[in-house]
Protein backbone atom coordinates (compact mmCIF):
# COMPACT_ATOMS: atom_id res chain seq x y z
CA UNK A 1 0.00 0.00 0.00
CA UNK A 2 1.26 3.31 -0.96
CA UNK A 3 1.64 6.08 1.97
CA UNK A 4 4.63 8.35 1.53
CA UNK A 5 3.81 11.43 1.27
CA UNK A 6 6.86 13.40 -0.28
CA UNK A 7 7.21 17.13 -0.08
CA UNK A 8 10.07 19.02 -1.79
CA UNK A 9 10.61 22.18 -0.85
CA UNK A 10 13.63 23.31 -3.18
CA UNK A 11 15.55 20.75 -5.75
CA UNK A 12 17.79 21.12 -8.68
CA UNK A 13 15.96 18.04 -10.52
CA UNK A 14 13.84 15.12 -10.13
CA UNK A 15 14.46 12.50 -11.94
CA UNK A 16 13.61 8.36 -12.22
CA UNK A 17 16.11 5.89 -11.33
CA UNK A 18 15.03 2.21 -11.48
CA UNK A 19 11.51 2.93 -10.35
CA UNK A 20 12.83 5.10 -7.81
CA UNK A 21 12.11 8.74 -7.70
CA UNK A 22 15.60 10.22 -7.80
CA UNK A 23 15.84 13.87 -5.85
CA UNK A 24 19.22 16.13 -6.78
CA UNK A 25 19.18 18.66 -4.31
CA UNK A 26 22.71 20.48 -3.54
CA UNK A 27 24.83 17.78 -4.73
CA UNK A 28 23.43 15.25 -2.88
CA UNK A 29 21.08 12.08 -4.27
CA UNK A 30 17.91 10.50 -2.46
CA UNK A 31 16.22 7.62 -3.93
CA UNK A 32 12.58 7.07 -3.09
CA UNK A 33 10.92 4.14 -4.10
CA UNK A 34 7.48 4.94 -6.41
CA UNK A 35 5.46 1.80 -5.18
CA UNK A 36 5.83 3.82 -1.56
CA UNK A 37 4.71 7.19 -3.05
CA UNK A 38 0.93 8.37 -2.85
CA UNK A 39 1.67 11.87 -3.63
CA UNK A 40 4.89 14.11 -4.27
CA UNK A 41 4.48 18.02 -3.67
CA UNK A 42 7.10 20.66 -4.81
CA UNK A 43 7.91 24.10 -4.12
CA UNK A 44 10.45 26.88 -5.63
CA UNK A 45 12.19 25.98 -8.60
CA UNK A 46 12.57 22.04 -9.90
CA UNK A 47 12.87 20.26 -12.91
CA UNK A 48 11.21 17.38 -13.86
CA UNK A 49 11.22 14.71 -16.26
CA UNK A 50 8.67 13.36 -19.09
CA UNK A 51 9.60 9.96 -18.03
CA UNK A 52 8.94 10.11 -14.03
CA UNK A 53 5.83 12.33 -14.47
CA UNK A 54 4.78 8.67 -16.78
CA UNK A 55 6.05 6.35 -14.10
CA UNK A 56 3.66 8.91 -11.78
CA UNK A 57 0.66 7.65 -13.94
CA UNK A 58 1.52 4.43 -13.61
CA UNK A 59 1.91 4.22 -10.26
CA UNK A 60 -1.20 6.66 -9.35
CA UNK A 61 0.70 9.11 -8.13
CA UNK A 62 -0.63 12.76 -7.13
CA UNK A 63 1.77 15.39 -8.43
CA UNK A 64 0.55 18.84 -6.75
CA UNK A 65 2.43 22.06 -7.75
CA UNK A 66 2.75 25.04 -5.53
CA UNK A 67 2.90 28.52 -6.03
CA UNK A 68 5.38 31.40 -5.08
CA UNK A 69 3.25 31.76 -2.07
CA UNK A 70 3.57 28.32 -1.30
CA UNK A 71 -0.09 27.18 -1.99
CA UNK A 72 -1.03 24.40 -4.54
CA UNK A 73 -2.03 25.47 -7.84
CA UNK A 74 -1.60 22.55 -10.13
CA UNK A 75 -2.78 18.57 -9.93
CA UNK A 76 -0.96 16.25 -12.11
CA UNK A 77 -3.13 12.62 -12.00
CA UNK A 78 -2.70 9.54 -13.96
CA UNK A 79 -5.33 8.76 -16.97
CA UNK A 80 -7.15 5.50 -18.17
CA UNK A 81 -5.37 3.05 -15.84
CA UNK A 82 -8.52 1.32 -13.84
CA UNK A 83 -8.50 -2.10 -15.39
CA UNK A 84 -12.28 -1.15 -15.84
CA UNK A 85 -12.39 2.23 -16.70
CA UNK A 86 -14.89 1.79 -19.68
CA UNK A 87 -17.32 0.00 -17.79
CA UNK A 88 -17.30 2.65 -14.84
CA UNK A 89 -17.25 5.06 -17.10
CA UNK A 90 -21.01 4.01 -18.44
CA UNK A 91 -22.23 2.86 -14.85
CA UNK A 92 -21.41 6.25 -14.10
CA UNK A 93 -23.12 7.69 -16.96
CA UNK A 94 -26.13 5.53 -15.96
CA UNK A 95 -26.82 7.71 -12.50
CA UNK A 96 -29.85 9.48 -12.62
CA UNK A 97 -30.80 13.00 -11.01
CA UNK A 98 -33.00 11.38 -8.23
CA UNK A 99 -29.87 9.44 -6.38
CA UNK A 100 -27.47 12.29 -7.21
CA UNK A 101 -30.06 14.57 -4.92
CA UNK A 102 -30.42 11.84 -2.70
CA UNK A 103 -26.84 11.19 -2.61
CA UNK A 104 -25.59 14.88 -1.80
CA UNK A 105 -28.17 15.30 0.86
CA UNK A 106 -26.13 12.52 2.47
CA UNK A 107 -22.89 13.73 1.95
CA UNK A 108 -23.17 17.49 2.27
CA UNK A 109 -25.23 16.54 5.79
CA UNK A 110 -21.99 14.83 6.92
CA UNK A 111 -20.11 17.99 6.27
CA UNK A 112 -22.58 19.88 8.24
CA UNK A 113 -22.91 17.51 11.03
CA UNK A 114 -19.20 17.66 11.36
CA UNK A 115 -18.89 21.40 11.05
CA UNK A 116 -21.63 21.19 14.13
CA UNK A 117 -19.68 18.52 16.18
CA UNK A 118 -16.39 20.90 15.54
CA UNK A 119 -18.49 24.02 16.59
CA UNK A 120 -19.58 21.74 20.09
CA UNK A 121 -16.20 20.91 20.32
CA UNK A 122 -14.97 25.10 19.87
CA UNK A 123 -17.86 25.92 22.45
CA UNK A 124 -19.73 28.48 20.52
CA UNK A 125 -22.85 29.77 21.59
CA UNK A 126 -25.63 27.70 22.28
CA UNK A 127 -27.89 29.68 20.34
CA UNK A 128 -25.84 29.79 17.06
CA UNK A 129 -25.45 26.15 17.81
CA UNK A 130 -29.17 25.47 17.62
CA UNK A 131 -29.75 27.75 14.01
CA UNK A 132 -26.90 25.14 13.05
CA UNK A 133 -29.06 22.17 14.02
CA UNK A 134 -32.12 23.74 12.66
CA UNK A 135 -30.80 24.46 9.27
CA UNK A 136 -29.47 20.60 9.03
CA UNK A 137 -32.58 19.17 10.05
CA UNK A 138 -33.94 21.41 7.03
CA UNK A 139 -31.69 19.44 4.69
CA UNK A 140 -33.66 17.94 1.71
CA UNK A 141 -32.28 16.25 -1.36
CA UNK A 142 -29.87 18.62 -3.72
CA UNK A 143 -30.11 20.61 -0.98
CA UNK A 144 -32.05 22.76 -3.08
CA UNK A 145 -33.16 25.54 -0.34
CA UNK A 146 -28.84 25.84 -0.04
CA UNK A 147 -29.23 24.80 3.72
CA UNK A 148 -24.81 24.15 3.58
CA UNK A 149 -24.24 27.67 2.60
CA UNK A 150 -26.32 29.00 5.51
CA UNK A 151 -24.66 26.81 7.80
CA UNK A 152 -21.25 27.84 6.26
CA UNK A 153 -22.37 31.78 7.32
CA UNK A 154 -23.12 30.63 10.90
CA UNK A 155 -20.22 28.33 11.42
CA UNK A 156 -17.11 30.35 10.06
CA UNK A 157 -18.55 33.26 11.78
CA UNK A 158 -19.10 31.73 15.00
CA UNK A 159 -15.24 30.34 15.04
CA UNK A 160 -13.13 33.25 13.85
CA UNK A 161 -16.02 37.01 14.45
CA UNK A 162 -18.29 38.29 12.71
CA UNK A 163 -16.13 39.97 10.66
CA UNK A 164 -14.64 36.97 8.42
CA UNK A 165 -15.06 35.69 5.14
CA UNK A 166 -13.70 33.64 3.39
CA UNK A 167 -11.76 35.86 1.19
CA UNK A 168 -9.62 37.69 3.85
CA UNK A 169 -6.32 36.98 3.71
CA UNK A 170 -5.28 35.92 7.57
CA UNK A 171 -3.63 32.80 8.49
CA UNK A 172 -7.05 30.88 9.16
CA UNK A 173 -7.60 31.09 5.66
CA UNK A 174 -4.31 30.70 3.80
CA UNK A 175 -3.99 27.33 6.29
CA UNK A 176 -7.17 26.03 5.11
CA UNK A 177 -6.79 26.78 1.44
CA UNK A 178 -3.77 25.01 1.63
CA UNK A 179 -5.07 22.14 3.31
CA UNK A 180 -8.39 21.96 1.33
CA UNK A 181 -5.94 21.63 -1.59
CA UNK A 182 -4.33 18.81 -0.40
CA UNK A 183 -7.40 16.69 0.28
CA UNK A 184 -8.50 17.57 -2.61
CA UNK A 185 -5.40 16.35 -4.43
CA UNK A 186 -6.08 13.16 -1.94
CA UNK A 187 -9.40 12.35 -3.18
CA UNK A 188 -8.63 13.22 -6.92
CA UNK A 189 -5.94 10.57 -6.98
CA UNK A 190 -8.44 7.79 -5.24
CA UNK A 191 -11.18 9.42 -7.77
CA UNK A 192 -9.55 8.59 -11.12
CA UNK A 193 -7.57 5.39 -9.37
CA UNK A 194 -11.48 4.48 -9.61
CA UNK A 195 -11.82 4.55 -13.31
CA UNK A 196 -14.29 7.51 -12.34
CA UNK A 197 -14.40 10.82 -14.40
CA UNK A 198 -14.14 13.44 -12.06
CA UNK A 199 -15.56 16.33 -14.05
CA UNK A 200 -19.29 14.69 -13.49
CA UNK A 201 -20.67 15.24 -9.89
CA UNK A 202 -23.48 14.77 -8.06
CA UNK A 203 -24.11 18.12 -7.39
CA UNK A 204 -21.45 20.14 -8.46
CA UNK A 205 -21.77 20.72 -12.35
CA UNK A 206 -19.63 23.56 -13.20
CA UNK A 207 -18.45 22.99 -16.99
CA UNK A 208 -15.21 24.96 -16.35
CA UNK A 209 -14.26 22.53 -13.03
CA UNK A 210 -12.39 18.91 -14.25
CA UNK A 211 -13.16 18.26 -10.37
CA UNK A 212 -16.76 18.23 -10.03
CA UNK A 213 -16.98 14.81 -8.23
CA UNK A 214 -13.81 15.31 -5.81
CA UNK A 215 -15.39 18.46 -5.05
CA UNK A 216 -18.33 16.63 -4.16
CA UNK A 217 -16.62 13.52 -2.54
CA UNK A 218 -14.16 15.62 -0.52
CA UNK A 219 -17.18 17.94 1.42
CA UNK A 220 -16.99 15.72 4.86
CA UNK A 221 -13.44 16.24 5.35
CA UNK A 222 -13.36 19.85 5.40
CA UNK A 223 -14.44 19.80 9.10
CA UNK A 224 -12.11 17.45 10.02
CA UNK A 225 -9.08 19.68 8.66
CA UNK A 226 -10.66 22.61 10.57
CA UNK A 227 -10.52 20.69 13.33
CA UNK A 228 -6.46 19.43 12.37
CA UNK A 229 -5.46 23.41 11.47
CA UNK A 230 -7.19 24.87 14.58
CA UNK A 231 -5.23 22.24 17.22
CA UNK A 232 -1.55 21.97 15.16
CA UNK A 233 -1.49 25.07 13.42
CA UNK A 234 -3.22 28.44 14.98
CA UNK A 235 -2.43 27.56 18.77
CA UNK A 236 1.02 27.13 17.20
CA UNK A 237 2.62 29.13 14.05
CA UNK A 238 2.01 33.08 12.95
CA UNK A 239 1.78 32.33 9.14
CA UNK A 240 2.26 29.68 6.84
CA UNK A 241 5.75 28.40 7.35
CA UNK A 242 7.33 25.36 6.04
CA UNK A 243 7.16 23.27 9.16
CA UNK A 244 2.94 24.64 9.34
CA UNK A 245 2.62 23.45 5.73
CA UNK A 246 4.17 19.90 6.71
CA UNK A 247 2.23 19.82 9.69
CA UNK A 248 -1.05 20.09 7.53
CA UNK A 249 0.08 17.44 5.04
CA UNK A 250 0.34 14.97 8.38
CA UNK A 251 -3.60 15.59 8.38
CA UNK A 252 -3.61 12.46 5.77
CA UNK A 253 -1.51 9.87 7.85
CA UNK A 254 -3.04 10.69 10.93
CA UNK A 255 -5.08 7.69 13.35
CA UNK A 256 -8.78 7.67 12.25
CA UNK A 257 -11.87 5.25 13.44
CA UNK A 258 -13.36 2.80 10.33
CA UNK A 259 -16.16 1.02 11.43
CA UNK A 260 -14.74 -1.08 14.29
CA UNK A 261 -11.16 -1.02 12.99
CA UNK A 262 -8.41 1.83 13.60
CA UNK A 263 -6.89 3.38 10.35
CA UNK A 264 -5.52 6.51 9.08
CA UNK A 265 -7.53 9.17 7.23
CA UNK A 266 -6.20 8.36 3.48
CA UNK A 267 -7.06 4.98 4.13
CA UNK A 268 -10.23 5.88 5.37
CA UNK A 269 -10.96 8.07 1.84
CA UNK A 270 -10.07 5.01 -0.01
CA UNK A 271 -12.83 2.91 1.65
CA UNK A 272 -14.87 6.14 1.70
CA UNK A 273 -14.42 6.49 -2.20
CA UNK A 274 -15.53 2.71 -2.92
CA UNK A 275 -18.37 2.63 -0.35
CA UNK A 276 -19.03 5.55 -2.67
CA UNK A 277 -19.04 4.05 -6.01
CA UNK A 278 -20.97 0.90 -4.31
CA UNK A 279 -23.94 3.23 -2.91
CA UNK A 280 -24.38 4.93 -6.53
CA UNK A 281 -24.32 1.72 -8.66
CA UNK A 282 -26.85 -0.16 -5.87
CA UNK A 283 -29.22 3.35 -6.29
CA UNK A 284 -28.69 3.30 -2.15
CA UNK A 285 -27.47 6.41 -0.61
CA UNK A 286 -27.23 5.70 2.77
CA UNK A 287 -24.36 2.62 1.57
CA UNK A 288 -21.88 5.42 1.59
CA UNK A 289 -19.62 5.11 4.42
CA UNK A 290 -20.33 8.12 7.21
CA UNK A 291 -17.28 10.15 8.02
CA UNK A 292 -17.52 11.47 11.47
CA UNK A 293 -15.44 14.28 13.40
CA UNK A 294 -15.28 11.97 16.55
CA UNK A 295 -14.02 9.05 14.84
CA UNK A 296 -11.14 11.80 14.34
CA UNK A 297 -10.79 13.75 17.41
CA UNK A 298 -11.24 10.38 19.79
CA UNK A 299 -8.89 7.81 17.93
CA UNK A 300 -5.98 10.37 18.46
CA UNK A 301 -6.26 11.26 22.05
Amino acid sequence: MTWRIVHIKESDSLNLKLDNLEILKKGQKYHIPLADISMVIIESNSTITTNLLARFSKYNIALIVCDNKYLPTGLFLNYGNYHRCGKRSQEQLTWDDAIKQLMWQNIVGQKISNQIQFAKYKGIDDNRLDIMIGLYQQLKPGDETNREGHVAKVYFNSLYGMEFTRDTDDLANIAMNYGYAVIRAAIARLTVGQGLMTMLGVFHCNEYNSFNLVDDLMEPFRPLMDYWIDKEILSQFNYLSYQSRLKIIEFLHQPMQYKSTKSTVDQVMLKYVNSFVKAMNERNENAIHNIALSDFIEVGR
